[in-house]
């Protein structure tokens, strides 16, 4: 229930401020990312890391992660996430974001 009524709050302030909006879907997509991260990086600070996720993210991809935030991550957010991982924009913004990962 709260999720979707973050969903739903993120659609309605879309409609009115499209900052305000863009900024509210970027932080419901960085909540599925994060456990996912977690997940796949245990015992590193996965907040540089979600940083470097979104930041490389198209804006569909963020979008269907911020779906995910409702329902939690699925198979389809953990792939989105290693897509964007592999990117070379990703790599680079997660060697300056944490230095001692080994990528």
């Amino acid at each position: 229930m709260t999720g979707r009524l973050v969903v739903l709050t993120t659609i309605l302030l879309a409609a009115c401020s499209p900052n305000l909006g863009t900024d509210l879907t970027r932080a419901s997509a960085k909540s599925a990312v994060r456990p996912v991260l977690a997940q796949r990086m245990p015992g590193v600070n996965a907040e540089p890391a979600v940083n470097c996720v979104i930041d490389n993210a198209s804006s569909t991809e963020i979008r269907a992660l911020a779906s995910d935030a409702v329902t939690g991550p699925t198979e389809a957010t953990v792939q989105t996430v290693a897509g964007v991982l592999g990117r070379p924009g990703t790599v680079t913004c997660l060697q300056a974001a944490i230095p001692q990962m080994r990528l």
